[in-house]
């Protein structure tokens, strides 16, 4: 370093911000030592697997979930190095192996726990979906938990045809249009509402905003959030929009009116209102059209058809649940379309 790059820091304002850069160092180094370890971890545990199969293709005892080959080598490996080497874990690691085959198939970013829960998928469409999400959207185990328990993939799947499943296997969930923003249904069971024995929809919005980092990974990517009923003044009366977020992807406003039962014509009626003062008055230069997403427990659909006919703003309808959906409806429904899709494949279609 020349004398000409030496800055002398005066005043708290140049200390602070040599502070920041000091701790952004820091913390950048953190970071790179983590992914590291996380790294040897998963090409170690994954080099132990190749070698049991290895072992295994050699002629000796199949090494199945419990079997006397990885009981032994579950506690010979606890005795030698210590923890990390459970039966379970010594199976994902084989399974690490089955599953990858080559090293470079797999991520470099994702922990070993993240493979644990990723592993435990058969289905490989599923699998690499979440995969795909944990690395676009920066997951952790917790995040990823919780969207496997939800069948976020099945859900996102069944309201798409086959092609858009087999993008979603490769790409993870990829945001272009307005319509990519939408779930059918969403899944509110983090409020924790389900316990309550009457509730309303202001009583849902305050478990929504409670629970934001619950509510955003249930959302979907590009969302950030700007406000609660956010006022609308207009002709000296006040209107107020339930939940206003701003879609860092699509560039837009994304208002959302909660019904706590049926969706009713009128309610289209108004969000459309609000999507006009919204694209008039808060808009700003580079935003697009703002999406109005109408939040209710059910609908009826020939009603909602006729409610949005001929609307030029972009208004759109969905169902909201606070329970899990039922897993083996949701698998069923996924298999059919899948089955449908192999179908297809072998009359060349």
């Amino acid at each position: 370093m020349s004398k000409n790059d030496v800055q002398i820091v005066v005043g708290d304002s140049d200390y602070d911000e040599l502070l920041r850069r000091v701790g952004d160092v820091i913390q950048k180094g953190r970071n790179s030592i983590a992914t590291a370890v996380n790294n040897a971890i998963v090409q170690s545990y994954w080099e132990i697997g190749q070698y049991i199969v290895e072992y295994e293709q050699k002629g000796h005892a199949k090494a199945e979930y419990g079997s006397d080959v990885l009981n032994r080598l579950s506690r010979d490996m606890t005795d030698r190095f210590g923890k990390g080497f459970s039966r379970s874990n010594v199976f994902y690691m084989r399974k690490i192996y089955s599953i990858y085959p080559q090293l470079q198939q797999r991520s470099s970013i994702l922990s070993w726990s993240h493979y644990i829960e990723l592993l435990k998928l058969d289905d490989e469409l599923e699998r690499s979906f979440y995969e795909k999400e944990c690395e676009s959207e920066h997951w952790g185990v917790r995040e990823l938990k919780r969207q496997m328990k939800s069948m976020l993939f099945h859900r996102i799947a069944l309201s798409s045809d086959k092609n858009e499943v087999m993008r979603l296997a490769r790409e993870g969930q990829v945001i272009e249009k307005p319509e990519d923003i939408l779930r059918e249904p969403y899944v509110f069971e983090f409020t924790g509402l389900p316990q309550l024995p009457v509730y309303g929809e202001d009583d849902l919005e305050e478990a929504l905003v409670s629970n934001l980092s619950q509510f955003f990974l249930e959302l979907g990517k590009g969302f950030t959030y700007v406000g609660r009923q956010q006022k609308l003044v207009i002709a000296g009366r006040t209107y107020k929009v339930d939940l206003v977020f701003y879609h860092r992807i699509l560039k837009c406003f994304v208002l959302v009116d909660l019904k706590r039962g049926e969706v009713q014509h009128e309610d289209i009626g108004q969000m459309n209102f609000y999507l006009n003062y919204y694209r008039e008055e808060m808009n700003t230069e580079g935003d697009t059209e703002p999406i109005g997403i109408v939040l209710g427990a059910y609908q009826d659909k020939v009603v909602m058809q006729y409610a949005l006919q001929n609307i030029t703003n972009q208004v759109f309808v969905s169902r909201y649940q606070l329970y899990l959906p039922e897993r083996e409806q949701l698998e069923a429904e996924f298999r059919r379309l899948m089955d449908g899709a192999e179908s297809d494949k072998g009359s060349g279609d």
